[in-house]
């Protein structure tokens, strides 16, 4: 089969499914012959995610340590202020990390003093010279003009799943919620960062239908996260079964070919992967981790590997960490067209 190497947003489920259908082995092998041709193998963006507001989240997503509709154990806490997020993002970027995404569990942006309060840390994470990256809920056009104004680098909104699997996860919102606020940050210079969550209970053929969506963006996603669900007693989804390591390279590998511009991140759930597995996921594409100083990504609810299991890990394979900026900043297009 041969795999062209031009961008292409018209992606078949045909042609996906013959992708993803490879044996592991040759799947990987086409991955990682992609990912030379559009990265350096040996880097590795290290990102670090701060909750700036916890808990009481509205929207019921089956997954979500931070709904209100389920009893998690993550209670609701104030807004962050602006020095704890710099004090732990200078300690990150000591750490090598090179982004830093600053998470709310909101389900949209309100046009008040906490959108407000976001925007100064945007400044001041930036000023640190670390790359910032927002998830806040859905957003309308000018608040992404008003957090590009303010530094940000990319804004993060996942699809998920398929169209049709996310209604049976989520019914506080649509999908079409989501490509609409997927739409609304690519009419600004900012980067999007968009992908989904493995082992929700779909079927592969969810699975490839998230990244024909993904691939349908124009440009792609300069971000593409594939999550591995941390499973969160009190939700619905605690009890799933656990995705086959062979499924998530194989997502990872897939994702590499179809978009092969974009960082693939290999985010939540990354702690169940043993070394091995996680250089392997690295040799099909992943050039992206987030990592943590404490065992936790985001809430106490969702694990993650620490900066030093991390570096050792790195060191092993030796990879280098990837310094910020590195692709320009969204504000440098801006000066190129104006």
């Amino acid at each position: 089969m041969s795999m062209s190497m031009a961008l292409r947003h018209d992606w078949t489920l045909e042609e996906l499914q013959a992708v993803y259908d490879l044996p592991l082995l040759e799947l990987v092998f086409r991955a990682a012959s992609v990912h030379r041709q559009h990265h350096n193998p040996r880097e590795m963006q290290v990102s670090k995610l701060i909750s700036i507001k916890t808990g009481a989240c509205p929207e019921d997503c089956s997954y979500c340590a931070q709904s209100s509709r389920y009893s998690t154990g993550v209670d609701a806490e104030r807004m962050m202020d602006k020095c704890q997020v710099l004090d732990i993002a200078a300690r990150a970027k000591a750490a090598g990390v090179s982004r830093v995404c600053l998470g709310a569990a909101w389900r949209s942006v309100k046009d008040d003093n906490r959108f407000d309060q976001v925007l100064d840390m945007v400044r001041g994470v930036t000023d640190l010279g670390l790359e910032v990256c927002c998830t806040l809920g859905m957003l309308n056009t000018d608040q992404a003009q008003k957090l590009e104004d303010a530094g940000l680098y990319a804004y993060n909104h996942n699809v998920d799943s398929s169209a049709e699997f996310y209604e049976t996860i989520i019914t506080t919102r649509t999908y079409a919620d989501r490509l609409n606020t997927l739409e609304n940050v690519r009419k600004t210079n900012l980067t999007v960062c968009s992908g989904g969550i493995i082992g929700l209970g779909e079927t592969p053929t969810d699975r490839l239908k998230m990244l024909q969506t993904l691939a349908a963006v124009r440009p792609h996603p300069e971000s593409v996260p594939i999550n591995i669900l941390s499973k969160v007693p009190g939700t619905p989804l605690a009890d799933n079964a656990d995705v086959p390591v062979w499924d998530v390279i194989r997502m990872i590998a897939t994702a590499r070919i179809v978009m092969p511009k974009s960082d693939v991140r290999l985010t939540a759930g990354r702690v169940k992967l043993d070394p091995t597995a996680q250089a392997m996921c690295f040799l099909a594409g992943a050039n992206s981790i987030f990592s943590s100083e404490t065992e936790f990504m985001l809430t106490k609810a969702v694990p993650s590997p620490s900066y030093d299991a991390d570096h050792a890990l790195l060191e092993a394979l030796g990879m280098t960490l990837r310094e910020p900026f590195k692709m320009g900043r969204p504000q440098d297009k801006r000066a190129v067209t104006a």
